[in-house]
């Protein structure tokens, strides 16, 4: 049974790193989901204007791995286009995810970044289709 609940994210301690957890109907919002709160980490993403778009594209042969996946991408493209993500549009098709994130460029004065995610880890890694019908997919997030 599908819930019509609004897709949430939430960040949790653990240890010197952070866990991300997305919440959504589907599993694609679920990974949206887990990559703002990813961001959130980062930066209140209030702050983040929506003014470019980067696309992201991974795969791999579970959903688990997938999202170990999806999250090394999008760090990959904030620390090399030295960019926050406020937006994301994920499609998944099998053991293909593709992705549009939607954001701008650092500015250390507005964003004040608290930290920098070094990558997604195996710890805490779940995905998986809740009780009510809702999707959960975290980890845990080396800062």
């Amino acid at each position: 049974m599908q819930t019509e609940a609004a897709p949430t994210w939430q960040t949790y301690a653990h240890g010197a790193d952070i866990g991300v957890r997305g919440f959504g109907p589907t599993l694609g919002v679920a990974f949206e989901q887990a990559a703002l709160a990813l961001n959130a980490v980062v930066a209140d993403l209030g702050t983040v204007r929506q003014k470019g778009s980067v696309p992201i594209a991974c795969d791999a042969g579970e959903p688990e791995l997938l999202l170990f996946a999806w999250l090394n991408a999008v760090i990959y493209e904030m620390v090399t286009r030295h960019m926050l993500f406020a937006g994301f549009s994920v499609r998944i098709d099998g053991n293909r995810l593709t992705a549009t994130a939607t954001g701008e460029a650092i500015d250390r004065d507005r964003h004040q970044p608290a930290v920098e995610p070094k990558g997604a880890t195996f710890t805490d890694l779940q995905v998986v289709q809740q009780a009510d019908g809702r999707w959960l997919a975290q980890c845990i997030v080396d800062v």
